[in-house]
């Protein structure tokens, strides 16, 4: 089968990946989703902290609360912390729906896959 690189699928000729192979996927695409949020929620709080003067905890709630669909605890009173905000809450919708993604990628290949392989078999 040859090397397998981490990102690379099998392809429709090949059979699916054994399920030990699958689950070590699925973990790789939920560490990438996590390191997509931590460096999101980075960037919120260096935004906050910079923008707004908010102390590190504050800036921290504060883009949490954004980044998970909440919104912001404290108000936000200056300029640049106006459009950083309006950025980081469009920023963190995309994060969002590209996280779910990149989560369900191995998920939704398995079984689109497995629906190919049992339409070769019956047809």
């Amino acid at each position: 089968m040859g090397y397998n690189a981490p990102m690379k699928y099998e392809h429709k000729s090949e059979p699916l990946l054994p399920a030990r192979r699958f689950a070590a996927r699925m973990l790789g695409h939920v560490g990438i989703g996590l390191g997509v949020i931590a460096g999101s929620l980075g960037l919120g709080v260096l935004g906050y902290h910079h923008f707004e003067h908010l102390p590190w905890l504050d800036a921290l709630l504060n883009a949490s609360m954004i980044l998970g669909g909440m919104g912001p605890v404290d108000p936000v009173r200056t300029a640049g912390g106006k459009a950083f905000a309006s950025f980081y809450a469009l920023f963190s919708g995309v994060v969002f729906l590209v996280v779910v993604g990149i989560m369900i990628a191995p998920a939704a290949h398995r079984l689109l896959h497995r629906l190919h392989l049992e339409g070769r078999r019956t047809g």
